[in-house]
């Protein structure tokens, strides 16, 4: 009995907060659900008529934010007020993103358009929330179409392998993947870095990873499981745009934005490397990031 009671004591301390979070996201989904039937909504999605559900939703996540990350977001004024693709790190629970999502909604009354993995779309009971929050498959098509329409459009080149494989070293695993900076030059749009300081001390995976990573790269399906959810302090930070240029090769342009991931007004490795070293712990600490919740200074 003793044996067994630690042992769920242990799983509820390790995954009590994703648990928590995938909860309250199907709970969404059911509730807007119930809305969507009461009000006879019939409406597209993405129009502005589900804008009061998208708030309601917005404000719980940025209430969150603040309780539990003490979450900040600078930069927002290098957001085009036009289209443009947003181009950021993969946690290993994209719950920055949420936060981003849900600010940017609060503050600007904006909605950005999420490229989500394959998987996300067979997860049953979200397709309503999904739709309602701009979550697409990103195919070149659909893309194009939403920045012609004049949204912005947010992708993680490195995906759910990131997701998974990543760690504290806050490596990108971009691998070949350029589709996106081919759909900006298509757009003629900017791409606009960005990247979430600590996101890996909030929730991370098991150092274990070469039976998972042979089990994901044959199925493309995500069986580790994430831990954590310390309230480390979390930061998000937009960098300057990177202008469309129509002088520019596609691949110069994805090394462009891979040099430039996490980067403001620098475009080179080293610049990358001195703001890394200035906003992040490299390797990670937990602890450093937990005590960052007590700094009340902009870093």
């Amino acid at each position: 009995v003793v044996i067994i009671s630690l042992t769920i004591s242990a799983i509820l301390v390790f995954f009590i907060v994703p648990l928590t979070i995938l909860f309250v996201i199907y709970l969404t989904n059911i509730l807007l659900l119930i809305y969507q039937r009461n009000s006879e909504v019939k409406a597209d999605p993405l129009s502005e008529v589900w804008d009061s559900a998208r708030k309601t939703i917005a404000s719980f996540w940025d209430l969150y934010a603040r309780i539990w990350h003490g979450y900040e977001l600078h930069g927002v004024e290098n957001l085009p007020e036009g289209p443009g693709i947003l181009v950021y790190y993969h946690g290993a629970i994209p719950v920055d993103y949420l936060y981003f999502l849900s600010r940017l909604f609060l503050w600007k009354k904006r909605l950005c358009l999420s490229v989500a993995d394959h998987f996300v779309f067979r997860l049953p009971g979200l397709k309503l929330l999904l739709e309602v929050t701009g979550v697409m498959p990103g195919t070149r098509e659909e893309c194009l179409i939403a920045l012609k329409n004049g949204h912005l459009v947010s992708i993680s080149p490195g995906g759910v392998r990131e997701a998974l494989f990543s760690d504290e070293s806050y490596q990108l695993m971009w691998g070949n993947r350029k589709g996106f900076a081919q759909v900006a030059l298509d757009a003629k749009v900017p791409i606009i870095p960005m990247y979430t300081q600590n996101v890996r001390e909030g929730y991370r995976m098991f150092k274990e990873r070469r039976f998972f990573r042979q089990l994901y790269e044959s199925t493309r399906l995500p069986f580790t499981p994430p831990y954590g959810g310390l309230p480390v302090k979390f930061r998000t930070y937009i960098g300057e745009p990177i202008p469309y240029d129509p002088n520019i090769t596609t691949e110069e342009l994805a090394e462009k934005v891979c040099n430039g991931n996490l980067l403001f007004s620098f475009q080179t490795k080293t610049a990358v490397q001195a703001l890394i070293s200035k906003h992040q712990t490299i390797p990670g600490s937990i602890w450093k990031a937990l005590l960052e919740r007590f700094d009340k200074r902009r870093k």
